[in-house]
C-alpha cells in the first residue's frame, strides 16, 4: 500500500468514527505529516413538533375488554408515541413492540395529557402498570428487564376496567409473540 492509499484509508476510517466533536490527529505511518480530522457528529432525529399521523391499528383483548391499539413498530414511531395528542378517549391506545425484552423506560415529553402504561413481558403478561404524568421528562423505569411490549391508554383506564398485573394480552391473531414475531 502506498502513502496515498494509506492516507485515504486512515481518513475514511476517521470519518466513520462517531464520538465527540474534538479533532483527532491522524499521522500516516512513515511521514511527519499530521492531519487534524473532526469526526462527524452523531445525528439525532429532530425533535418532533406535532403529533404523528394515526398509526395502523390492531385489536387487543385484555380479558373481556377490547381496544383498537395503534402499533408503534419502528424506532421513529416509538420515539414520537403519543406526543402532542390531546383529547384521549377510553378507546385510544398504542402498543409499543420491541425486538427483544429489556428494562422499559418511558417519559412524557410533549405529552399534554397523562396516560397509564402497562409494561408487558414477552409472553403477553402485564408485569407492571404505571401512571405517566403529563409533560414529565423523568423516565418511569420498569423494575424488570423482561419487558417487550408497552401498552399506553388514557390515564386510569386499567383501574376503571379492572385490568391488573398478571392479565394476559392477546390480539385478534393470538398471543403477542405469535402476532408480532412468528410468520403467519
Amino acid at each position: 500500500m502506498n502513502f496515498g492509499q494509506a492516507l485515504v484509508c486512515l481518513l475514511s476510517a476517521a470519518l466513520f468514527v462517531a464520538c465527540d466533536r474534538k479533532p483527532i490527529e491522524v499521522t500516516p505511518s512513515g511521514t511527519n505529516l499530521t492531519i487534524p480530522v473532526t469526526p462527524p457528529a452523531i445525528v439525532q432525529p429532530p425533535s418532533p413538533t406535532q403529533a404523528q399521523p394515526k398509526l395502523q391499528t390492531i385489536k387487543i383483548f385484555l380479558g373481556a375488554e377490547e381496544l383498537d391499539a395503534e402499533m408503534a413498530l419502528t424506532a421513529e414511531q416509538q420515539h414520537i408515541g403519543m406526543m402532542f395528542r390531546t383529547n384521549h378517549t377510553d378507546s385510544d391506545a398504542m402498543i409499543f413492540v420491541f425486538p427483544s425484552s429489556y428494562r422499559a423506560s418511558f417519559w412524557m415529553k410533549n405529552c399534554p395529557e397523562s396516560l397509564s402504561a402497562a409494561y408487558i413481558d414477552p409472553d403477553g403478561v402485564i408485569q407492571e402498570i404505571h401512571h405517566l404524568e403529563q409533560q414529565d421528562t423523568n423516565s418511569v423505569v420498569a423494575t424488570s428487564e423482561n419487558i417487550q411490549y408497552v401498552l399506553e391508554v388514557k390515564d386510569g383506564w386499567f383501574q376503571r376496567h379492572n385490568v391488573n398485573t398478571g392479565a394476559v394480552i392477546r390480539t385478534e391473531f393470538g398471543p403477542l409473540r405469535k402476532t408480532f414475531f412468528e410468520k403467519r
